[in-house]
């Protein structure tokens, strides 16, 4: 036999073979159902072979909603100190790095050999406007004198008129030099009260001369250290130009910006900032501060919360990460992966001998991998882990014990 004829024999016998096998898979059992329908028949009805599951208890937790946001990390108290007076700037006292002490460290001199002399023209002003006042004074008591003189006068000539012992004309020489006498004496209050106004003016410019001769010397308003120095000696000092900046790095705040609809959950006081800065845990600290408005232009707000002290390697300009702390409240728990959704209703499987049950919940907050559970389950219940995802309600399960 040829070749061609061996290989068409064998290929009959091979597809027969198939027949066979397919008719006896389907072919009725005792119950009459084919064998296949049967098996998943078995499956459905938790016959199938057992499947090996994880279980940890449900057990209460701690839960929150929190916000992550990165914020600056700066100094609470620092200040930008700028010369008070006009002039050249005479000397820097300090360098950056440097620590200074509130009201005795001096950073700076600004003119001070122009406002010394100020203050020496100064008092001699007040000195000449004194001289003046005792002046006005002495010639005011001479016009006093001469009006007491013109008043006697004056009334001895009218009862001499009285008594036709003089004249008319005499009389009345009289009384005009009584008027010149009264306007004299007027005058020379008015010149007296002239000078005394010259001489307060005098006391006020040696007292504002006195005071940008203090000021022109600068101490630093607050403990701290100097950060940057921003002039040096012979460049031009004016109010509100920095010369330096000093920082009090012993009291830090995180600054950082909510979104408009986190306000109403934020209390200052009360909610809790967890921080890191660089890798380290800076610890949790109430919000200390919150802005009393939200920006329209930007729809957020401003919090701030104090590191005092703050840990070390923490400094202002570092980049922080901030978890505020919307809400918090103590639940029972289970992993995340333990719930499932199955015909849109959530569901955990729990385990009670060796079946599983799928059991309907309520969720509520959802907290570092742990899911609340509000309703469906109580504490203590043996929550499948791992291995649910291949399970149906009333499944055969063998179960190891896993952690909570």
């Amino acid at each position: 036999m040829s070749v061609t004829g061996k290989l068409a024999i064998w290929l009959v016998v091979a597809l027969a073979a198939a027949g066979l096998l397919a008719g006896w898979r389907f072919w009725p059992r005792e119950g009459g159902a084919p064998a296949v329908e049967t098996a998943a028949a078995e499956s459905a009805a938790g016959g199938g072979r057992e499947l090996t599951v994880v279980v940890s208890p449900a057990a209460s937790r701690d839960f929150e909603t929190a916000l992550r946001v990165q914020g600056n990390v700066e100094s609470k108290d620092n200040a930008s100190v700028p010369a008070r007076v006009f002039g050249t700037l005479d000397a820097v006292l300090v360098d950056e790095g440097d620590a200074v002490r509130a009201g005795e460290t001096v950073l700076f001199e600004v003119d001070r050999e122009n406002l010394s002399r100020a203050v020496v023209l100064s008092e001699r002003d007040v000195a000449v406007a004194a001289c003046a006042v005792r002046e006005s004074e002495a010639s005011l008591a001479m016009a006093e004198a001469n009006l007491e003189k013109s008043t006697v006068d004056v009334e001895r000539f009218r009862r001499l008129r009285e008594k036709d012992a003089a004249t008319a004309d005499a009389l009345e020489q009289q009384e005009t030099r009584h008027r010149q006498a009264v306007a004299q004496a007027d005058y020379a209050s008015a010149v007296v009260d002239l000078a005394r106004e010259k001489a307060g003016q005098a006391e006020v410019a040696l007292e504002i001369a006195e005071k940008n001769l203090r000021d022109s010397r600068v101490t630093a308003p607050l403990s701290g250290v100097v950060t940057q120095r921003m002039q040096e000696p012979g460049e031009m000092a004016e109010p509100g130009k920095p010369v330096v900046r000093i920082e009090n790095l012993a009291v830090l705040e995180v600054v950082a910006f909510l979104p408009a609809e986190a306000y109403g959950r934020v209390t200052v006081g009360e909610t809790g900032v967890r921080v890191t800065v660089s890798g380290i845990d800076a610890g949790t600290h109430p919000v200390a501060y919150k802005s009393p408005t939200i920006s329209p232009q930007l729809r957020t707000f401003e919090i701030k919360c104090v590191l005092a002290p703050p840990p070390e390697g923490v400094a202002p300009g570092a980049l922080a990460d901030l978890s505020v702390v919307l809400a918090g409240r103590e639940g029972l728990g289970v992993p995340r992966d333990a719930v499932q959704v199955r015909g849109g209703q959530e569901v955990v499987f729990t385990v009670s001998g060796d079946r599983a049950s799928m059991v309907p919940v309520t969720t509520g907050l959802v907290s570092n991998g742990w899911v609340e559970v509000t309703a469906g389950i109580e504490a203590g219940a043996a929550v499948v882990t791992a291995g649910q995802y291949m399970l149906e309600d009333g499944a055969a399960v063998s179960v190891k014990e896993g952690t909570s």
